[in-house]
This record gives structure tokens, C-alpha cells and sequence, in this order.
């Protein structure tokens, strides 16, 4: 094995080096080097078999600035196939590295691959995570956060602190049986327990009296929206998967599976321990854990009630989600006002709407897009398409529309034209409360609300300070619109973030297509890039 690093060391120069010769000196560049293997974790009080990045659970933080180029060697240590995926970065014209099986191919057990990303205008918290196999229920999961450029103004003045909180709800199974359960068709039980950063019970944050703080707060979970509180401390939020926001002050504030979002915290109460609070939405049974907000001149442990939040409440939260918009002065990535691109004047070209579902097929348990349920090729989707080997995939294997028909599988792919300006409606039928995540994108978030919707929910729309994020909750019975501006070529994941949804089928991929093959649109294949399936064989580019 230590030779097998060592190669892996000297492929991760060799990329560097590559790198370094293509990237100019104009953007910085930060290097990490990942070894993830298996270790023994105890997160609710049982053994569990954990995923650790450089032996670390929760992995490490990637921290950054807009524009730097990262470079992340990761070692599979593992005894089976591995991708980690960026949850939120764009990989502006590079769907090559975005990690998941459509675009990427998985690194072997005892390999190692090394990612080439740029957070090209970008600012904002996200997280990292593995993508194959049902991994996520075992860890392998990180935060990412990228600061402003030193020049271009934040709309807060600089925190005392800057932490990083991971929550998700958890299993005391080990990754591998909960996925024997999906692949034998059941449905998974109700979680054990909720983590915040990858603890059970006990997390702990120092503050100083007087001074505020930014909480980066991502549900990295697998099913379950969660309520995030603070004893005795309001929140005021700042900024939602890159957006800086309208800085209003909340008491408690929902976290849908897959979010991520900003708080500013003031230590403004008396010097002990105060609740922090987290706990399950839309469910009968509360899932609740608790962490602890310590002050350094801290004169007692935490006591009281642990405080209450919603639990069951739709409207709460929709007009929750209602509230959160876009802060239109402040500065995005780049010094202009984030308002100064005006979605809501620009027409859109295409209508997409998307009903999720579930059901059996071949008396398996499945769920399906517009009553696609997705399964994967035996080549990555965007290798197939870059190689142009025929039968991987067929473009228009899924409906602009609901159906209404039964569910049956295909690896589904959607075309749309790159430049275009859309709109997409998800449309959730169900009693249980969906997440989407669109790879690639930030999008407009420009409606929700229950019932069917129709050309006339349009007159409800937020055309002028929507939020732009990349994964959006749709309430049961209720639908969600976004519009896209499609900018960014690729094959990019449309994904349901409940995990076992999309393990069984709730996702598929958007083609956005151009005739056109200038580098202003899409880079290359990526000369390091891993071939498997159809592709095996075949060649990148020249070293």
C-alpha cells in the first residue's frame, strides 16, 4: 500500500505541475491531498464503520477564495469504487470534474484521482460529499467555504468567527446494509439520530461576549429537513448557497436536506452555555439533538428547557422560505450589486415541469421524474457524449411534462439549448416534503405554494428579489418555480437530495448543448481524466 501512495503522491505532482503550466499566475491555486479510507466512528454511542478523509469525520474544510483554483488529490483507500462531488460549485464549463457517475468516472480501490476546480465567481458556503454507493451514510463529508476577494465589499462587517456546521440525520447501520435494503427494494426505516458535525451529542462553539460570529449551517443529511435554533439568540440570516440575502433575524430556521445557508450570531446574552437545537421537520416522530453555544467567560453549564420548534407546520415554513431574498446592493463575487441582473425582465423560452413519484416496478421500490426512474448507463454520460459512442444514452428519454403514466426505467436525459433562459416547476403530488439539487447552476427562485400549479401561478411570482441557490424544497401537495439562465455547457445532475430517493431512480441529467467546440464554452476533457465503461481505452489528451 505505501508504494501505491507514493505513486499516487507522484501522479498528484505530475497534475500540479500540468496544472500550473495551464493556469497562468492570474487566479491563486490551493492544493489538498485526501486519503480516504474506512475507520471506526461512534456518532450516536454504537461502532460504526465511518468514511475519513486524512482519518478525519466529518473531512476537512476546503476553505477559499472566488476565483482560486483548487487542486484535491484523492487516494481511494477503500476496497470499492469512490467519487467525492462539490455540492454548489458551478465547475464553470467543466462537468468533467463535477464528481458524480454521469460525468465522472469513479477511482478504483488503491488509485487516486486528482480533482482540477475553480470556484470561478463564486462566494458562499457549501459542502462536499461522496456520491457512489450510498456512501454519504458512512461520512466522507466536508464543508466549503468561499470567501470574498479582499477588495469586494461584504454587506457585514467581518465576524469574529467563522464555523462551520454540518447537521444530517443518521443511521446507526453501516453504509453497506442500508444500501442492501434499496437494492432489495424496501424502504429505508426512520433515522436514528440527527449529527452536528458528525456528533451526536456534545458539539460544542466558543464565543466572547459582545462579539458576532457566522455559522455556515449545511443539512448534510439523507432524508430530513431540520429546524436549527439557538437558546436565547436570535439569527440574523446573511447569505443562501452564494447569494447574500436580506438580513432578517429569525428565532429558529428550517434547513432542507442538501441547503446550505449563512448566520450571523451575537454573543449579546449573559456569560454561560446556551442550547443549540436541532430537530426533524414534516415528521411524526421529533428527531432532536443538541450542541452547545459556550461563552468564554462561560459561569455555568447549559439549563432550562431545551427550546421548542416547529415540527409539522407547512405554512410556517413556506412563508419562511417566502421571507428570504436577495440583499439587491450588496456585492456578489464581483463589486456590481447582486440586483443588477433583473431575472424577472427576461423572458423565458421553455416551460419544464417536474412531478416526482413513487412506486414499485418489478415489485421493487423505485421513484421517477415525470415517470422516468433513472438508472445509470455503464459509461459516464458525459464521456459517452464527448467520445460519441452511440447507445449510452438517448437524448429526450424524459418528458418536458408529467406524464401521469406509469414508472419505468431509463437513463434519462434531457437536452436544453446553452444561452437559453428557462423556467422549471416542480410539482410534488406527495405527502412527503422534496429537495432538488441542479449541478452547474444557481438558480432564480422566483414562486412556491400548494396545490396544482397552473400558468396562472405565474401572477404570483417574485420577479424581483428572489433568491438564487441550487437546491430548492417543494412541500408535499405543493409546488416550487425557478427560472435558469443556461450559461454554463455540460452534462449536469438534476437530483432529488433525499439520498434514497435518488439512489432509486428521483434524478436525471441536463444536457446543455451547443453545437459550438471554443474553449469560451466548454473546456476539454481533462488530460488525467479517469476511462472506464466504453471509454476504457481511449485517450484524454497529450501530456
Amino acid at each position: 500500500m505505501r508504494q501505491g501512495l507514493e505513486g499516487a503522491g507522484a501522479l498528484f505532482l505530475c497534475a500540479c505541475v500540468a496544472f500550473l503550466a495551464i493556469a497562468g499566475a492570474e487566479d491563486p491555486y490551493r492544493f489538498f491531498n485526501w486519503n480516504v479510507t474506512y475507520g471506526d466512528i461512534y456518532p450516536l454511542g454504537v461502532r460504526q464503520q465511518g468514511i475519513l478523509i486524512n482519518g478525519q469525520f466529518p473531512g476537512p474544510d476546503i476553505y477559499s477564495v472566488t476565483n482560486d483554483n483548487l487542486i484535491i488529490n484523492v487516494i481511494n483507500s477503500l476496497n470499492e469504487p469512490f467519487l467525492l462531488s462539490w455540492n454548489g460549485i458551478q465547475q464553470r464549463r467543466n462537468s468533467f470534474e463535477d464528481g458524480v457517475y454521469g460525468t465522472t468516472c469513479p477511482i478504483p480501490p488503491g488509485k487516486n484521482f486528482t480533482y482540477i476546480l475553480q470556484v470561478k465567481d463564486q462566494i458562499g458556503s457549501f459542502y462536499y460529499f461522496p456520491s457512489l454507493a450510498f456512501h454519504k451514510a458512512a461520512g466522507g463529508f466536508g464543508g466549503i467555504r468561499i470567501l470574498s476577494r479582499p477588495l469586494i465589499p461584504v454587506p457585514f462587517p467581518p465576524p469574529a468567527g467563522d464555523y462551520t456546521v454540518l447537521i444530517g440525520d443518521w443511521y446507526k447501520a453501516n453504509h453497506t446494509d442500508l444500501r442492501a435494503i434499496l437494492d432489495n427494494g424496501k424502504v429505508l426505516p426512520f433515522p436514528d439520530g440527527i449529527l452536528i458535525n458528525g456528533r451526536g451529542s456534545g458539539a460544542s462553539f466558543t464565543v466572547e461576549q459582545g462579539k458576532t460570529y457566522r455559522l455556515r449551517i449545511s443539512n448534510v443529511g439523507l432524508m430530513n429537513s431540520l429546524n436549527f435554533r439557538i437558546q436565547g439568540h436570535k439569527m440574523v440570516l446573511a447569505e443562501v448557497e452564494g447569494t447574500h440575502t436580506v438580513q432578517n433575524t429569525y428565532e429558529s430556521l428550517d434547513v432542507h436536506v442538501g441547503q446550505s445557508l449563512s448566520v450571523l450570531v451575537t454573543a449579546d446574552q449573559p456569560g454561560k452555555d446556551y442550547y443549540i437545537v436541532v430537530s426533524s421537520r414534516f415528521t411524526t416522530q421529533v428527531l432532536t439533538t443538541t450542541g452547545v453555544l459556550h461563552y468564554s467567560n462561560s459561569a455555568g453549564p447549559v439549563s432550562g428547557p431545551v427550546p421548542g420548534g416547529p415540527t409539522t407546520q407547512i405554512d410556517w415554513s413556506l412563508n419562511q422560505a417566502r421571507s428570504i431574498r436577495t440583499n439587491l446592493t450588496a456585492s456578489g463575487p464581483r463589486p456590481n450589486p447582486q440586483g443588477s441582473y433583473h431575472y424577472g425582465m427576461i423572458n423565458t423560452t421553455r416551460t419544464i415541469r417536474l412531478a416526482n413519484s413513487a412506486g414499485p416496478v418489478n415489485g421493487k421500490q423505485r421513484y421517477a421524474v415525470n415517470s422516468v426512474s433513472f438508472i445509470p448507463a455503464d459509461t459516464p454520460l458525459k464521456l459517452a457524449d464527448y467520445f460519441k459512442i452511440d447507445g449510452v444514452f438517448r437524448v429526450g428519454s424524459i418528458s418536458d411534462n408529467p406524464t401521469g403514466s406509469g414508472i419505468y426505467l431509463d437513463t434519462s436525459v434531457m437536452r436544453v439549448d446553452y444561452r437559453a433562459y428557462i423556467e422549471i416547476v416542480f410539482e410534488n403530488s406527495e405527502d412527503t416534503i422534496q429537495s432538488w439539487h441542479l449541478n452547474g447552476y444557481a438558480f432564480f427562485v422566483v414562486g412556491m405554494d400548494g396545490g396544482q400549479w397552473t400558468p396562472a401561478s405565474r401572477n404570483q411570482y417574485n420577479l424581483r428579489d428572489g433568491v438564487s441557490r441550487c437546491t430548492i424544497q417543494v412541500y408535499p401537495k405543493s409546488w416550487s418555480a425557478i427560472y435558469i439562465p443556461l450559461d454554463n455547457v455540460g452534462m449536469w445532475n438534476l437530483r432529488s437530495e433525499s439520498w434514497a430517493r435518488q439512489y432509486l431512480g428521483q434524478q436525471f441529467y441536463m444536457q446543455v448543448y451547443t453545437t459550438s467546440t471554443s474553449l469560451r464554452d466548454e473546456y476539454p476533457i481533462p488530460k488525467n481524466a479517469i476511462l472506464c465503461g466504453r471509454a476504457s481505452g481511449r485517450h484524454t489528451r497529450p501530456l
